[in-house]
């Protein structure tokens, strides 16, 4: 009897769901969390997932959004794919009866959001579309699935260039190994590297950390896109709130009531994030306070729950109709470079959702394309997996490594705040530089890790992933997007369709088509 083919996907939020649910009935599958399966950034996601279901819709229109709110640096096929498929995935979800608002007459309630140039946002329970999705999910998850959590996966095992495994450490110090004939990286973005956050704590940046030290190409680290608005209490981000409430009508002012995105673009308030983002930091920096004025919106706590309970959570009286805001970092527009279906560059490794660099967000992404490219590429991957019958190859022995001392750290709120101070909203030569000589001592530890607190590997992970993306920023001599260098404030056209990859301890500036196995490139040391 032929042995069913096994994978292991490191991470719990929509795309590994997506992913397993669609796998478990043709391999053995393990889900892995370095936590629980309910605290993905997925689970709290707020906003919907932007799907053409209208008849006033187009595939095109909705392309056309995607691009322009990226500035163009995009593998375009991707795009087309996400939105064509997204939209069918939605349909099938829609079908097996997940809880989507809808109008009185049965209709889908369509949300507008920032760069849309339609009402195509899917919402669920009002403002907590990532709970009511993660749920709909788990529900329909195979029970053969094997789910594992509180594990921290530290190194992928890769022998004759194929990853054959994960070894991951429980919080009690026991370590375990997997084998695997495919494992996938579906750890989610970085977003905890800052110290204004949307994300959830955990959100590190383990899986870009884990395939650079295994070799693994990562690509576009230096777009890090910033939500314009997150509740803003003493000093502190205190968590997100939605687009869709910008979409509903809200306008954001400062304490004299001026209007911050008047005349500054054409779309206002509902511009895309990069752009608002700088209006909010430029208003904030020059001494004044911003706020959402959500005094025009009607039965606000009816239509925004969750934002309301965190408002009052915080002491907000939301019936005054004013929310204080400021930027904080919300998404990764890079990680590990993979084509469509998650291959990445190294056999048997595979990487989805916000871990994964496709091409498909460029420099900055549009607002609820990330839970749709959950959905979508989750299958697409399954599907492409599963028609592969791929197994993994026999390879040798796994070399074993001297175990590594464990190097200087920066606490973990310390570093926050140098990501937030020098790889922010706005960057310079100068502090990108210092913050990249400050991080490089660490990323350079080779070894075994497997004797070393979680914690450690933890902060490991974030300097090495703080570290790429100080590096990109430094290197990329231009504003693009969400990446805004304050010494290089304009667009320059030699970095049109230029992407800054590493791999295998080099940095590579790759032109022309995106595919990670292109020809056209120039190598630099990492280390220089």
């Amino acid at each position: 009897m032929k042995k069913m083919p096994s994978a292991v996907i490191i991470g719990s939020g929509i795309a590994a769901l997506q992913a397993a649910r669609h796998l478990a009935a043709h391999m053995n599958v393990m889900v892995i969390t370095k936590t629980v399966m309910r605290q993905s950034n997925s689970y709290f996601a707020q906003g919907g997932v932007a799907a053409v279901l209208s008849p006033l819709d187009t595939y095109e229109s909705h392309i056309n959004d995607t691009l322009a709110a990226g500035e163009f640096h995009h593998n375009a096929a991707a795009v087309k794919q996400l939105v064509m498929e997204g939209a069918a995935c939605m349909d099938e979800l829609l079908k097996e009866g997940f809880s989507a608002d809808r109008q009185e007459n049965g209709l889908l309630s369509l949300g507008l959001e920032g760069a849309h140039s339609h009402r195509r946002i899917v919402h669920a329970g009002g403002d907590a579309t990532g709970k009511w999705a993660v749920e709909h999910f788990m529900s329909h998850l195979p029970g053969q699935v094997d789910i594992r959590e509180h594990e921290l996966a530290f190194e992928l095992i890769v022998q004759d260039k194929v990853c054959t495994g994960v070894k991951t450490k429980s919080r009690n110090g026991k370590v375990h190994q997997y084998k695997a004939d495919h494992v996938i990286l579906a750890t989610g973005g970085a977003g905890a590297l800052y110290s204004f956050t949307s994300n959830q704590e955990t959100i590190t940046g383990d899986g870009i950390a884990l395939a650079y030290r295994a070799g693994a190409a990562i690509t576009d680290m230096e777009f890090v896109q910033f939500h314009p608005t997150l509740l803003y209490v003493n000093g502190e981000t205190k968590g997100l709130i939605s687009e869709a409430v910008r979409g509903a009508g809200a306008v954001l002012t400062d304490e004299e009531g001026g209007k911050i995105m008047q005349g500054v673009h054409p779309l206002g308030d509902l511009a895309p994030r990069h752009v608002t983002a700088f209006e909010i930091y430029k208003a904030r920096k020059s001494g004044r306070e911003v706020y959402l004025d959500i005094s025009m919106i009607k039965e606000f706590e009816r239509a925004f729950p969750t934002i309301s309970a965190i408002c009052c959570g915080q002491g907000i009286d939301i019936k005054k109709g004013l929310i204080p805001v400021a930027p904080g970092s919300h998404f990764l527009m890079g990680g590990v470079k993979t084509d469509t279906s998650g291959r990445t560059s190294i056999k048997g490794l595979y990487a989805i959702g916000e871990t994964a660099c496709t091409g498909v967000h460029g420099a900055n992404r549009l607002a609820s394309n990330s839970l749709l490219e959950g959905i979508a590429f989750g299958k697409r991957f399954a599907k492409a997996l599963i028609a592969s019958g791929e197994a993994s190859e026999k390879a040798g022995q796994p070399v074993s490594s001297a175990a590594a001392a464990i190097p200087p750290l920066f606490e973990k709120k310390e570093l926050q705040s140098m990501m937030m101070e020098s790889a922010g909203i706005i960057r310079t030569s100068e502090k990108l530089q210092a913050l990249a000589d400050c991080l490089r001592g660490p990323v350079q530890t080779k070894g075994d890790i497997s004797h070393w607190p979680v914690e450690k590997i933890e902060s490991l992970f974030m300097h090495t992933t703080a570290y790429l993306i100080a590096v990109s920023a430094l290197v990329r001599t231009e504003s693009r997007g969400a990446h805004i260098r304050a010494d290089h404030p304009l667009k320059q056209a030699q970095w049109e369709k230029t992407w800054i990859t590493f791999e295998n301890g080099q940095l590579n500036k790759r032109s022309g088509e995106y595919e990670w196995n292109q020809a056209g490139r120039s190598v630099e040391s990492l280390f220089y």
